[in-house]
């Protein structure tokens, strides 16, 4: 093989390496999500979906709450009866999994992910 194609080829390499990195730094940063819907019955039985939520941070349900969830994520998640994902009386609820409240306990307000 001459040289010149041999070091064409070495770049070409290279190259393709150095695009590659690029490429996965670049997608690190994005956004990840839980794929697929989060779907709540409130108290006054309206149906809410909150698709794709971020992995990041507190998700507010109505100010209602809702006293139906069913996860249809990828991720599992953690109900919460206040607002800002704090507090007693949690709830684990995993991948496709669903949770309906007793008609005496407090409707859920928020939720986070687990990832």
């Amino acid at each position: 093989m001459p040289v010149i194609e041999r070091r064409r080829r070495r770049l070409g390499i290279a190259a393709q390496a150095v695009f590659l990195t690029l490429t996965v730094a670049g997608c690190s940063g994005l956004g990840r999500t839980a794929v697929g819907p989060v779907i709540y019955t409130t108290e006054q039985d309206a149906v809410v979906e909150v698709n794709s939520p971020s992995v990041k941070g507190c998700h507010r349900l109505v100010p209602e709450g809702a006293k139906e969830v069913s996860n249809n994520t990828l991720i599992d998640i953690i109900l919460y009866p206040t607002p800002d994902c704090t507090g007693p009386g949690t709830t684990y609820l995993a991948t496709t999994f669903s949770d309906v409240n007793a008609a005496d306990a407090k409707p859920w307000r928020s939720f986070s992910t687990i990832h």
